[in-house]
């Protein structure tokens, strides 16, 4: 029997908290599931700094991959035997499922922005490089690691594949809502996924919902909406981000200057440098940051000690709304007043900004097309756009909503003199 083919003895089963059971069955899933690049996602946690908020978001990106591997094959029995899916694809899926977000690094987000990476790169990497993934994907066939890839950069010839693991109502999506919603132990991030399964349908270039869904999937998006504004883009949460990235930021910057670190930081040199290689990356994960962290406590360097204390033991910086379109001459005075009192604003005076875009349904010229989802009708198999048929998506369809916040070292700022004319300018343009 092919290497393809193969099927476990026995079937395998992970107990999980958010799809109770996820099921393996094929060799080459189990086999993958195996490899050191895999197993690497335990130590990547799927919220980042969520955890300084919600004490329960310890979960993984291990978690989240499994879980997001389990809704294709689901969705995948409820596709055979239809019309315009081919089975001889099942694999391709699955493992694209699985594997998706094999990139990702520590604390995601914010690591990327402040070393100029990109998971997406390290995913393909990963998937095409000389790593335990690549043996097993070349095992099931020439060119089934590319196809892999392809799939998870979104350029696979067959976009209803595509649809499955990236669109705005993919497994990727349902399952990071509701595995989040769980850990963070939030109401919003909870739908009938059931029911949305039960109602997929395959179309020749996309995942397609039968009309009689439509209230599932409105449900869904509203879900999707609350989440990012009540978890994903929490301030507190934002707060804990920018004290890491100044870390992050602090430490390239001394390194540059050739500062004596206690703590060589051994690991963040290729980093540093802009010139990583996959095994570097590969060996950096977020217990081996927060050990890094955790020994720059007791460097003499006072911003990297103070940053290093403020995220260990949670001491973050306070934020007021503050929109620095609007408020720019505002903005440079607190600058000018933070360099007045010896606070460096470069590291404690920070505009954050969060957008997100709940909905959209497709808009020509527009450098990132957005797949609508499309409702299948039942009398004569048209489709229509989503936002067509529903009142509630079309409410929030299109509509970009940024928030603007500003952080800063409320404690530090207590701590100076009353009658310190700066302190009173400082209060009176940060609470009026």
């Amino acid at each position: 029997m092919a290497y393809k083919d193969e099927q476990l003895s026995e079937e395998k089963v992970f107990k999980d908290p958010v799809h109770r059971y996820i099921h393996v069955k094929d060799q080459v899933i189990w086999d993958l599931i195996g490899t050191r690049e895999f197993q690497r996602l335990r130590r990547i946690k799927q919220l980042g700094t969520s955890f300084l908020t919600f004490h329960g978001a310890e979960h993984s990106r291990f978690n989240h991959s499994l879980g997001v591997y389990e809704i294709v094959r689901r969705i995948l029995f409820n596709f055979e035997n239809r019309p315009n899916w081919n089975n001889d694809e099942r694999l391709l899926c699955l493992c694209a499922a699985l594997l998706h977000d094999l990139g990702h690094g520590p604390f995601s987000h914010s690591f990327e922005k402040v070393f100029k990476l990109d998971h997406e790169d390290f995913t393909k990497k990963i998937v095409l490089g000389d790593t335990e993934i690549n043996k097993i994907l070349q095992r099931v066939g020439k060119g089934f690691a590319q196809d892999v890839a392809d799939v998870i950069n979104k350029t696979y010839e067959n976009k209803l594949v595509v649809s499955l693991i990236s669109s705005q109502i993919d497994a990727d999506r349902m399952d990071y809502l509701q595995r989040d919603a769980y850990f963070t132990g939030v109401s919003y991030g909870h739908f009938d996924m059931e029911r949305i399964l039960r109602v997929m349908r395959p179309t020749e270039d996309q995942v397609v919902i039968k009309q009689t869904g439509m209230h599932a999937v409105e449900d869904y998006i509203m879900s999707r909406y609350q989440m990012y504004w009540q978890v994903y883009f929490h301030p507190v949460t934002r707060s804990a981000e920018v004290i890491l990235s100044k870390i992050l930021h602090r430490a390239k910057y001394l390194y540059e200057q050739n500062y004596q670190f206690k703590q060589k930081p051994t690991h963040f040199l290729s980093f540093f440098a802009e010139n990583v290689d996959l095994e570097e990356y590969l060996r950096l994960d977020e217990s081996i940051v927060l050990y890094y962290f955790q020994a720059w406590l007791e460097e003499d360097d006072t911003v990297l000690r103070d940053l290093c204390e403020r995220f260990i033991n949670r001491r973050l910086f306070k934020y007021i709304e503050f929109n620095p379109n609007q408020q720019m001459t505002e903005w440079m005075e607190l600058y000018k007043l933070f360099q007045a009192i010896d606070i460096d604003p470069e590291y404690y005076l920070v505009v954050d900004s969060s957008s997100d875009l709940p909905y959209d349904f497709y808009r020509p010229g527009e450098e990132e097309e957005r797949l609508p989802i499309h409702l299948l009708q039942p009398k004569n198999d048209e489709l229509k756009e989503l936002s067509r048929q529903s009142d509630i998506v079309e409410a929030i369809s299109g509509k970009k909503r940024t928030d603007h916040k500003l952080y800063f070292p409320l404690d530090v700022l207590e701590q100076l003199p009353a009658d310190r004319p700066e302190k009173m300018r400082i209060f009176e343009i940060l609470f009026g």
